[in-house]
Protein backbone atom coordinates (compact mmCIF):
# COMPACT_ATOMS: atom_id res chain seq x y z
CA UNK A 1 0.00 0.00 0.00
CA UNK A 2 2.85 2.42 0.75
CA UNK A 3 4.25 1.81 -2.72
CA UNK A 4 0.83 2.58 -4.21
CA UNK A 5 0.63 5.86 -2.31
CA UNK A 6 4.06 7.00 -3.41
CA UNK A 7 3.47 5.95 -7.01
CA UNK A 8 0.13 7.76 -7.09
CA UNK A 9 1.62 11.04 -5.88
CA UNK A 10 4.52 10.95 -8.34
CA UNK A 11 2.37 10.09 -11.36
CA UNK A 12 -0.13 12.91 -11.03
CA UNK A 13 1.06 16.28 -9.70
CA UNK A 14 -2.52 17.62 -9.82
CA UNK A 15 -3.53 15.34 -6.95
CA UNK A 16 -3.35 17.72 -3.98
CA UNK A 17 -4.78 15.32 -1.38
CA UNK A 18 -5.06 11.58 -1.99
CA UNK A 19 -4.18 8.28 -0.32
CA UNK A 20 -1.01 9.58 1.31
CA UNK A 21 -2.82 11.15 4.26
CA UNK A 22 -5.78 10.43 6.52
CA UNK A 23 -7.71 13.44 5.32
CA UNK A 24 -11.48 13.68 5.00
CA UNK A 25 -11.65 13.81 1.18
CA UNK A 26 -9.57 13.74 -1.97
CA UNK A 27 -8.67 16.99 -3.74
CA UNK A 28 -7.71 17.22 -7.42
CA UNK A 29 -6.59 20.42 -9.15
CA UNK A 30 -8.47 21.15 -12.38
CA UNK A 31 -6.83 24.49 -13.09
CA UNK A 32 -4.67 26.97 -11.20
CA UNK A 33 -7.66 28.55 -9.43
CA UNK A 34 -10.01 25.56 -9.10
CA UNK A 35 -9.81 22.13 -7.48
CA UNK A 36 -12.43 19.43 -6.99
CA UNK A 37 -13.10 17.79 -3.63
CA UNK A 38 -14.49 14.24 -3.71
CA UNK A 39 -15.88 12.20 -0.84
CA UNK A 40 -18.52 9.60 -0.02
CA UNK A 41 -20.00 8.12 3.12
CA UNK A 42 -23.01 6.00 4.04
CA UNK A 43 -24.11 4.00 7.07
CA UNK A 44 -26.98 2.21 8.79
CA UNK A 45 -29.75 4.09 10.67
CA UNK A 46 -28.87 5.48 14.08
CA UNK A 47 -32.34 6.92 14.74
CA UNK A 48 -35.77 5.39 14.17
CA UNK A 49 -37.26 8.23 12.13
CA UNK A 50 -36.37 7.69 8.43
CA UNK A 51 -36.60 11.38 7.55
CA UNK A 52 -34.20 12.36 10.34
CA UNK A 53 -31.88 9.52 9.41
CA UNK A 54 -31.74 10.91 5.87
CA UNK A 55 -30.92 14.38 7.20
CA UNK A 56 -28.17 13.10 9.48
CA UNK A 57 -26.57 10.84 6.86
CA UNK A 58 -26.53 13.62 4.26
CA UNK A 59 -25.15 16.15 6.76
CA UNK A 60 -22.41 13.71 7.68
CA UNK A 61 -21.43 13.18 4.03
CA UNK A 62 -21.39 16.89 3.22
CA UNK A 63 -19.19 17.62 6.23
CA UNK A 64 -16.04 16.29 4.57
CA UNK A 65 -16.18 19.05 1.97
CA UNK A 66 -16.43 21.77 4.63
CA UNK A 67 -13.53 20.20 6.54
CA UNK A 68 -11.33 20.59 3.46
CA UNK A 69 -12.18 24.29 3.19
CA UNK A 70 -14.53 23.78 0.25
CA UNK A 71 -18.08 24.30 -0.95
CA UNK A 72 -20.39 21.42 -1.96
CA UNK A 73 -21.23 21.40 -5.68
CA UNK A 74 -23.09 18.18 -6.54
CA UNK A 75 -24.32 15.13 -4.64
CA UNK A 76 -25.47 11.61 -5.52
CA UNK A 77 -27.52 9.30 -3.31
CA UNK A 78 -26.15 5.93 -2.20
CA UNK A 79 -28.87 3.72 -0.74
CA UNK A 80 -29.28 0.10 0.28
CA UNK A 81 -32.87 -0.87 0.91
CA UNK A 82 -34.59 -3.96 2.30
CA UNK A 83 -37.55 -5.05 0.16
CA UNK A 84 -39.57 -6.01 3.24
CA UNK A 85 -39.94 -2.32 4.11
CA UNK A 86 -42.56 0.02 2.69
CA UNK A 87 -41.32 2.22 -0.21
CA UNK A 88 -42.43 5.28 1.75
CA UNK A 89 -39.60 4.58 4.24
CA UNK A 90 -37.01 5.00 1.50
CA UNK A 91 -38.88 8.03 0.20
CA UNK A 92 -38.63 9.69 3.61
CA UNK A 93 -34.91 8.92 3.88
CA UNK A 94 -34.31 10.44 0.45
CA UNK A 95 -36.50 13.44 1.29
CA UNK A 96 -34.47 14.16 4.41
CA UNK A 97 -31.22 13.88 2.48
CA UNK A 98 -32.47 16.05 -0.39
CA UNK A 99 -33.41 18.87 1.98
CA UNK A 100 -29.89 18.97 3.41
CA UNK A 101 -28.37 18.94 -0.07
CA UNK A 102 -30.49 21.95 -0.99
CA UNK A 103 -29.56 23.70 2.27
CA UNK A 104 -25.87 23.20 1.48
CA UNK A 105 -26.30 24.84 -1.92
CA UNK A 106 -25.34 21.67 -3.79
CA UNK A 107 -27.38 20.02 -6.56
CA UNK A 108 -28.67 16.44 -6.40
CA UNK A 109 -27.69 14.86 -9.72
CA UNK A 110 -28.68 11.20 -9.26
CA UNK A 111 -27.61 8.15 -7.33
CA UNK A 112 -27.89 4.41 -7.03
CA UNK A 113 -29.99 2.04 -4.94
CA UNK A 114 -29.43 -1.67 -4.34
CA UNK A 115 -31.38 -4.33 -2.47
CA UNK A 116 -29.84 -5.28 0.86
CA UNK A 117 -30.96 -6.91 4.09
CA UNK A 118 -30.11 -3.76 6.01
CA UNK A 119 -30.95 -0.15 5.23
CA UNK A 120 -27.98 2.12 4.49
CA UNK A 121 -27.87 5.65 3.13
CA UNK A 122 -25.40 8.41 2.39
CA UNK A 123 -24.00 10.60 -0.35
CA UNK A 124 -21.19 10.85 -2.81
CA UNK A 125 -20.33 14.57 -2.82
CA UNK A 126 -18.24 16.70 -5.15
CA UNK A 127 -17.15 20.11 -3.94
CA UNK A 128 -14.76 22.80 -5.04
CA UNK A 129 -12.03 24.93 -3.48
CA UNK A 130 -9.21 27.21 -4.59
CA UNK A 131 -6.01 25.10 -4.56
CA UNK A 132 -4.33 27.65 -2.28
CA UNK A 133 -7.16 27.40 0.28
CA UNK A 134 -7.28 23.62 0.73
CA UNK A 135 -7.37 22.69 4.42
CA UNK A 136 -5.87 19.39 5.54
CA UNK A 137 -5.29 17.74 8.89
CA UNK A 138 -1.51 18.18 8.56
CA UNK A 139 -1.16 21.97 8.78
CA UNK A 140 -1.32 22.56 12.54
CA UNK A 141 1.45 24.81 13.86
CA UNK A 142 3.11 25.20 17.24
CA UNK A 143 1.15 27.66 19.45
CA UNK A 144 -2.11 27.06 17.57
CA UNK A 145 -5.25 26.58 19.60
CA UNK A 146 -7.85 23.91 18.82
CA UNK A 147 -11.50 24.90 18.46
CA UNK A 148 -14.45 22.47 18.35
CA UNK A 149 -17.84 23.37 16.82
CA UNK A 150 -20.17 20.64 18.17
CA UNK A 151 -20.45 18.70 21.44
CA UNK A 152 -19.50 15.04 21.56
CA UNK A 153 -21.36 11.98 22.79
CA UNK A 154 -23.53 10.91 19.84
CA UNK A 155 -22.30 7.32 19.97
CA UNK A 156 -23.10 7.08 23.68
CA UNK A 157 -26.59 8.56 23.28
CA UNK A 158 -27.61 6.47 20.26
CA UNK A 159 -26.36 3.34 22.05
CA UNK A 160 -28.41 4.35 25.09
CA UNK A 161 -31.50 4.66 22.89
CA UNK A 162 -31.01 1.11 21.61
CA UNK A 163 -30.75 -0.08 25.23
CA UNK A 164 -33.90 1.85 26.22
CA UNK A 165 -31.93 3.95 28.69
CA UNK A 166 -33.24 7.16 27.12
CA UNK A 167 -36.27 8.04 25.02
CA UNK A 168 -36.38 9.71 21.59
CA UNK A 169 -37.01 13.12 23.17
CA UNK A 170 -33.82 12.82 25.23
CA UNK A 171 -31.86 12.15 22.04
CA UNK A 172 -33.21 15.31 20.44
CA UNK A 173 -30.24 17.51 21.42
CA UNK A 174 -27.88 15.17 19.60
CA UNK A 175 -30.23 14.80 16.62
CA UNK A 176 -30.28 18.56 16.14
CA UNK A 177 -26.48 18.62 16.25
CA UNK A 178 -26.06 15.69 13.86
CA UNK A 179 -28.45 17.26 11.34
CA UNK A 180 -26.81 20.69 11.48
CA UNK A 181 -24.54 21.37 8.52
CA UNK A 182 -20.96 22.48 9.15
CA UNK A 183 -21.58 25.12 6.49
CA UNK A 184 -21.42 28.01 8.95
CA UNK A 185 -18.13 26.76 10.35
CA UNK A 186 -16.77 26.57 6.82
CA UNK A 187 -17.75 30.19 6.17
CA UNK A 188 -16.12 31.29 9.42
CA UNK A 189 -12.86 29.47 8.64
CA UNK A 190 -12.70 31.07 5.20
CA UNK A 191 -13.24 34.51 6.71
CA UNK A 192 -10.57 34.13 9.40
CA UNK A 193 -7.95 31.92 7.76
CA UNK A 194 -6.96 28.81 9.72
CA UNK A 195 -4.10 26.32 9.57
CA UNK A 196 -5.75 22.89 9.68
CA UNK A 197 -9.13 21.21 10.05
CA UNK A 198 -10.79 17.82 10.32
CA UNK A 199 -14.31 16.72 11.21
CA UNK A 200 -14.96 14.52 14.22
CA UNK A 201 -16.49 11.21 13.19
CA UNK A 202 -15.85 7.51 13.80
CA UNK A 203 -12.44 7.69 15.48
CA UNK A 204 -13.73 9.95 18.26
CA UNK A 205 -12.17 13.22 19.25
CA UNK A 206 -8.91 11.63 20.41
CA UNK A 207 -8.55 9.61 17.22
CA UNK A 208 -9.03 12.63 14.99
CA UNK A 209 -6.74 14.81 17.10
CA UNK A 210 -4.13 12.07 16.77
CA UNK A 211 -4.47 12.19 12.97
CA UNK A 212 -4.03 15.97 13.07
CA UNK A 213 -1.08 15.81 15.47
CA UNK A 214 0.75 13.00 13.67
CA UNK A 215 0.10 14.52 10.25
CA UNK A 216 1.47 17.86 11.47
CA UNK A 217 4.26 16.27 13.57
CA UNK A 218 3.16 18.18 16.67
CA UNK A 219 2.11 17.47 20.24
CA UNK A 220 -1.30 18.55 21.49
CA UNK A 221 -2.49 19.27 25.01
CA UNK A 222 -6.20 18.52 25.30
CA UNK A 223 -8.09 20.14 28.17
CA UNK A 224 -10.77 17.53 28.92
CA UNK A 225 -12.67 19.94 31.17
CA UNK A 226 -13.29 22.27 28.22
CA UNK A 227 -14.77 19.66 25.88
CA UNK A 228 -18.54 20.15 25.44
CA UNK A 229 -20.61 17.01 26.05
CA UNK A 230 -24.25 16.28 25.33
CA UNK A 231 -26.52 16.03 28.36
CA UNK A 232 -26.37 12.69 30.21
CA UNK A 233 -23.25 11.51 28.35
CA UNK A 234 -21.24 10.70 31.49
CA UNK A 235 -24.26 9.23 33.33
CA UNK A 236 -24.97 6.94 30.39
CA UNK A 237 -21.33 5.81 30.21
CA UNK A 238 -21.63 4.87 33.88
CA UNK A 239 -24.68 2.79 32.89
CA UNK A 240 -22.50 1.01 30.28
CA UNK A 241 -24.15 2.62 27.25
CA UNK A 242 -20.82 2.45 25.43
CA UNK A 243 -20.60 1.47 21.74
CA UNK A 244 -18.01 -1.11 20.73
CA UNK A 245 -16.34 1.52 18.57
CA UNK A 246 -15.32 3.50 21.66
CA UNK A 247 -13.49 0.48 23.06
CA UNK A 248 -11.77 -0.29 19.77
CA UNK A 249 -10.79 3.37 19.35
CA UNK A 250 -9.20 3.35 22.81
CA UNK A 251 -7.35 0.11 22.12
CA UNK A 252 -5.94 1.49 18.86
CA UNK A 253 -5.04 5.07 19.86
CA UNK A 254 -4.09 4.82 23.55
CA UNK A 255 -0.41 4.15 22.80
CA UNK A 256 -0.07 7.71 21.52
CA UNK A 257 -1.95 9.30 24.43
CA UNK A 258 -0.80 10.34 27.91
CA UNK A 259 -3.62 10.84 30.42
CA UNK A 260 -3.26 12.80 33.67
CA UNK A 261 -4.53 11.19 36.87
CA UNK A 262 -7.30 13.75 37.33
CA UNK A 263 -9.15 12.58 34.17
CA UNK A 264 -11.91 10.10 35.05
CA UNK A 265 -12.35 6.82 33.18
CA UNK A 266 -15.86 7.87 32.18
CA UNK A 267 -14.68 11.14 30.66
CA UNK A 268 -11.85 9.37 28.87
CA UNK A 269 -14.38 6.94 27.38
CA UNK A 270 -16.35 9.92 26.05
CA UNK A 271 -13.22 11.18 24.29
CA UNK A 272 -12.96 7.89 22.41
CA UNK A 273 -16.67 7.79 21.57
CA UNK A 274 -17.24 7.45 17.78
CA UNK A 275 -19.24 10.40 16.49
CA UNK A 276 -21.76 10.65 13.69
CA UNK A 277 -21.89 13.96 11.84
CA UNK A 278 -19.72 15.65 14.44
CA UNK A 279 -18.31 19.14 14.47
CA UNK A 280 -15.17 20.53 12.92
CA UNK A 281 -11.91 20.53 14.85
CA UNK A 282 -10.02 23.64 13.78
CA UNK A 283 -6.37 24.50 14.38
CA UNK A 284 -5.94 28.27 14.29
CA UNK A 285 -3.15 30.63 15.32
CA UNK A 286 -3.62 31.94 18.84
CA UNK A 287 -3.88 35.56 17.72
CA UNK A 288 -6.86 34.67 15.51
CA UNK A 289 -8.70 32.47 18.03
CA UNK A 290 -11.06 35.14 19.36
CA UNK A 291 -11.83 36.29 15.82
CA UNK A 292 -12.66 32.71 14.80
CA UNK A 293 -14.90 32.17 17.82
CA UNK A 294 -16.77 35.40 17.08
CA UNK A 295 -17.29 34.34 13.46
CA UNK A 296 -18.43 30.83 14.45
CA UNK A 297 -21.00 32.30 16.83
CA UNK A 298 -22.07 34.79 14.16
CA UNK A 299 -22.73 31.79 11.89
CA UNK A 300 -24.88 30.18 14.63
CA UNK A 301 -22.59 27.20 15.12
CA UNK A 302 -23.74 24.96 17.95
CA UNK A 303 -20.64 25.76 19.97
CA UNK A 304 -17.22 27.37 19.58
CA UNK A 305 -15.07 25.89 22.31
CA UNK A 306 -11.30 26.16 22.72
CA UNK A 307 -10.40 22.64 23.87
CA UNK A 308 -6.63 22.49 23.56
CA UNK A 309 -3.44 23.82 22.08
CA UNK A 310 -0.43 22.74 20.06
CA UNK A 311 2.45 22.85 22.53
CA UNK A 312 5.43 21.89 20.38
CA UNK A 313 6.91 19.61 17.80
CA UNK A 314 6.56 15.92 18.53
CA UNK A 315 9.75 14.54 20.05
CA UNK A 316 8.56 11.13 21.25
CA UNK A 317 5.69 8.72 20.69
CA UNK A 318 3.16 10.79 22.68
CA UNK A 319 1.04 12.98 20.41
CA UNK A 320 -1.73 13.91 22.86
CA UNK A 321 -1.62 14.86 26.54
CA UNK A 322 -5.08 14.75 28.11
CA UNK A 323 -5.26 17.15 31.04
Amino acid sequence: MCQLKNKESKLDPNLIVGLDTSDDAGVYKIREDYALIQTLDFFTPIVDDPYMFGQIAATNSLSDVYAMGGTPLTAMNIACFATCLEPKVLAEILRGGAEKIVESGAVLVGGHTVTDNEVKYGLSVTGYVHPDKVLTNSGAKVSDVLVLTKPIGTGILTTALKKDLICEDELNQAVISMSTLNKGAGIAMDEVGVNACTDITGFGIIGHIYELASGSNVKVQLDSSKIPLFDKTIDLINQNAVPGGARSNEKHFEKWVEVRDNVSESLLTALYDPQTSGGLLISVSEDKADYLIDELLKQNCICASVIGKVVGKNDDNTYIEVL
